[in-house]
């Protein structure tokens, strides 16, 4: 049973959500040129907050994150989020993002490294660089496999913390073997109230197609 504080919490991320994404269409944006009442920007607040969760499931398949998410693939449970800056997503999360080789696609990799982080290479021919505002590096889990065998930033270089969709919180790689995803210690303890409240084992079991 999820105890009162855990709801409390869930809510007020839910309300940062729903603001935010409100933010970002309109009525807030004719609001910020003054064309709307506070009333209405208020109704659209509330629109998002009681519509939809703050999570969803995606299917991910391929032994590039073994063993967070099983070789066979798995079924994950993300979490959306209001933004995709440095305050928000951290080092050491598991996302899911857009495949910059193939945009209509989505990959799920761990942040290694975030704007202002120096990348130096095993490689003495590369040189050394600094991550740009909103960039970030990716890496894939599965040390058993070579970089070329992986899809990752050591293959298509930084990516835009924008193309980042959600982080992975829970993973269900078979109906007997899942459990929540090893991420920072700060997004762990963001995800957590969303966790127990949202998290249905069965649901995503249904969904798992392995």
């Amino acid at each position: 049973m999820v105890s009162l504080s855990t709801w409390f919490r869930y809510i007020a991320h839910k309300l940062e959500y729903s603001v935010s994404l409100s933010w970002k269409v309109p009525p807030f944006t004719s609001y910020k040129r003054g064309q709307i009442t506070d009333k209405e920007v208020g109704n659209a607040v509330w629109k998002n907050l009681f519509q939809g969760k703050l999570t969803y499931m995606h299917w991910n398949k391929g032994e590039e994150m073994a063993p967070t998410i099983g070789a066979q693939g798995g079924t994950l449970l993300v979490r959306k989020l209001p933004a995709t800056d440095p305050t928000r997503v951290f080092v050491g999360d598991v996302v899911v993002l857009k495949d910059p080789q193939n945009s209509d696609n989505y990959i799920v990799r761990r942040l290694a490294a975030i704007e202002g982080y120096e990348m130096v290479s095993k490689d003495e021919k590369d040189e050394p660089f600094v991550l740009e505002k909103d960039q970030c590096w990716v890496l894939a889990d599965n040390e058993n496999l070579k970089p070329k065998e992986v899809n990752d930033s050591r293959t298509f270089g930084p990516v835009s913390m924008t193309d980042i969709a959600g982080r992975v919180i829970y993973s269900l790689r078979t109906a007997v073997d899942h459990g929540p995803v090893q991420n920072s210690h700060f997004s762990m303890r963001k995800d957590l109230p969303v966790l127990e409240v949202e998290l249905d084992v069965d649901e995503m079991a249904k969904n798992h197609k392995a």
